[in-house]
């Protein structure tokens, strides 16, 4: 069966204007279906794809969607629309996704494109692409671009846009794709504090012919790493700079999301792990700090970036957390501690440095880890920039990649 791109909108409200889009994308040679994710009223142009087909899939022929309440009708079909392009896609029938929304259309439509591999197209036509667009892209590689004028008829604004859009689209499947690396492609996490560590095993991984891919450990950084272990990209992960964890679990701006790990163990991909930054959080400027810290250690990264050090009761919840996601591993994984330290700040005569609380997160961490021939902890007598470290991870993920 040729795979086709599937055009998505709530086709009760925008039905013309989708099926403005497919016949431009026809018109472009392009092999087109529309569906229809409507939550109101029928149709006003026939889908390829109707709602009912995408919600009997999902929650079986008696559903009936909610449509009392618009949020949880939208929330359900979200959800099935997410299922079934995930499904399509798995089958190899999807060359691209695009979709047209206002703000409930863009949120109905990014939840399903969030969960499609990273590298397949996907282009969001939205009213709200002119502002924060974090919550529809978060970690994905959808292309948002905004509508300018409302998606509510055709018009001498929205014919361009949407033709525009249309021609973006045609160009991005009928491509022919770059040609991937044929080097093997490894994942791994840096910050400033912890970059003499990861450019040294990054140096040395690439001599020997990896593809290493570092992600800064922003939140969005670790989330966009699993995504692409998740969808096939990357085949190894050397994860030495954790401290997404800490603005997770204390309330700073790089949060992990609670997920973080679990691709990763569910892909079992060789993985090596350490605890890079877990010494700090994240705020932006200091006036933005939430006022019940006001009592703690901070320093100041830049005018845009206050640190605070994190305690031992943190680094205590932190050590049990990480271990609770890595006991659910059945795959060969690897956690390294660098005792002496786990950033640039964090050694003697430095802002952060703090052998207690180090100490608690690494003794939680191994109180609370299973450990077993395939999930083991080793503990190093280094800093975690120090070369002897980045040595021991090398020879840890070379060991791995040997079982």
């Amino acid at each position: 069966m040729n795979s086709a791109t599937y055009v998505v909108s709530t086709m009760d409200t925008k039905g013309v204007e989708l099926a403005f889009v497919a016949n431009a994308l026809k018109m472009a040679g392009v092999i087109v279906k529309m569906v229809d994710a409507g939550t109101l009223g029928p149709p006003t142009i026939a889908p390829d794809i109707s709602r009912e087909e995408l919600l009997h899939a999902r929650y079986g022929q008696d559903f009936i969607l909610n449509s009392i309440d618009r949020g949880t009708a939208i929330s359900e079909m979200a959800e099935a629309l997410r299922a079934f392009l995930v499904n399509e896609c798995t089958a190899g029938r999807v060359q691209g996704v695009i979709g047209l929304g206002g703000s409930g259309g863009t949120s109905l439509i990014t939840t399903a494109m969030r969960a499609l591999p990273i590298g397949l197209p996907k282009l969001m036509v939205s009213t709200v692409a002119s502002g924060n667009v974090a919550p529809y892209v978060d970690c994905s590689d959808i292309t948002m671009m905004y509508s300018v004028v409302d998606i509510a008829g055709l018009n001498a604004v929205s014919e361009v846009i949407l033709g525009n859009a249309a021609a973006a689209m045609a160009g991005m499947v009928k491509q022919p794709l770059h040609k991937r690396s044929s080097r093997r492609a490894l994942g791994m996490t840096m910050f400033g504090v912890t970059t003499p560590c990861v450019t040294r095993v990054r140096e040395q991984l690439e001599s020997e012919g990896f593809d290493c891919l570092v992600f800064h450990a922003t939140g969005a950084g670790g989330r966009a790493m699993e995504q692409l272990v998740a969808s096939g990209l990357i085949s190894g992960v050397l994860d030495i700079t954790t401290t997404e964890v800490a603005d997770e679990l204390v309330g700073g701006v790089f949060p992990a999301g609670p997920h973080r790990f679990e691709k990763l163990i569910q892909s079992r991909v060789p993985l090596v792990l350490s605890l890079g930054a877990l010494d700090m959080v994240n705020f932006g400027a200091f006036d933005t700090v939430p006022p019940q810290f006001h009592d703690r250690k901070f320093h100041k990264h830049n005018a845009q970036v206050t640190l605070m050090r994190t305690n031992v009761d943190e680094n205590r919840r932190m050590g049990a957390w990480i271990a609770e996601k890595l006991n659910q591993s059945t795959a060969p994984v690897r956690i390294l501690i660098p005792e002496k330290g786990v950033s640039l700040i964090d050694l003697p005569g430095q802002p952060f440095y703090d052998p207690e609380a180090d100490k608690g997160l690494f003794d939680s961490l191994e109180k609370a880890l299973i450990a077993t021939p395939d999930r083991q902890l080793i503990r190093l007598p280094y800093d975690i920039n120090a070369p002897e470290f980045a040595d021991a991870l090398l020879k840890n993920f070379h060991e791995l990649l040997t079982l």
